[in-house]
């Protein structure tokens, strides 16, 4: 997925969005406190997460870091679900002093890209209230679905207990919210790059025309017959 860039929305050159390693658990905890002040800012209620959290997040290979030189300027992180059959990209923060860069994009897309090669085959999804995230998941191929399309896991759905719009989703037994459902499903992906072609269409009428043959013979007339009369 390569997205067109336009001059606003541009990376500053010298900013690096990488997979986040050892060397970046010093901004652990500033990682932590912009997420929560973001999280005020915007009206809802992120969870902070414990330091050990976004550490074992980093160490494991399963963030996204962007850093200019020796400033942190964004961050987001891998969280899995239901045995890894679903992935979610969390998180997702740009420090107030490097926004309007296009930075929470290439750092969706490198999430984007981790998830993708460390879980091929699971569905992304992720539950926004933000008019310019649901503009990057639209673009990366992501839908919006109802909840009953996300996980069911119960532990995702505990990490909404801090939001303040919370009360709404137990009213509505967590079927909808304020905010919008989306998922990419890698399935979709392989159906476009792998069409039925009219050949392979015709091939498996084929084939399960066989298969009703060769059921059908398989019957034993004669006791039908018998048991018949």
């Amino acid at each position: 997925m390569i997205f067109k860039k336009k001059e606003s929305d541009t990376v500053k050159t010298n900013i690096q969005v990488l997979v986040a390693g050892e060397e970046h658990l010093v901004f652990v905890d500033e990682i932590n406190d912009t997420i929560e002040k973001a999280s005020l800012e915007r009206g809802t209620g992120i969870a902070r997460r414990s330091h050990e959290y976004i550490a074992s997040k980093i160490s494991e290979g399963k963030a996204i870091i962007a850093i200019d030189g020796d400033k942190f300027a964004g961050f987001c992180y891998i969280e899995t679900w239901n045995d890894a059959k679903y992935v979610a990209n969390s998180g997702l923060i740009v420090h107030w002093d490097f926004r309007g860069h296009g930075l929470a994009r290439s750092i969706k897309l490198k999430a984007f890209e981790l998830s993708r090669s460390k879980f091929p085959t699971a569905k992304l999804f992720g539950l926004t209230t933000g008019l310019a995230v649901m503009k990057i998941n639209s673009e990366l191929g992501y839908r919006p679905v109802t909840f009953s399309e996300l996980t069911d896991d119960e532990q995702f759905w505990k990490g909404c207990q801090s939001c303040v719009n919370y009360d709404i989703l137990l009213r509505m037994n967590k079927t909808k919210c304020l905010c919008t459902g989306m998922i990419y499903d890698p399935a979709w992906e392989a159906k476009k790059h792998n069409p039925k072609t009219p050949f392979k269409i015709y091939k498996e009428w084929l084939e399960k025309r066989k298969n009703e043959k060769l059921s059908f013979s398989a019957i034993d007339w004669k006791k039908i017959i018998i048991l018949g009369r």
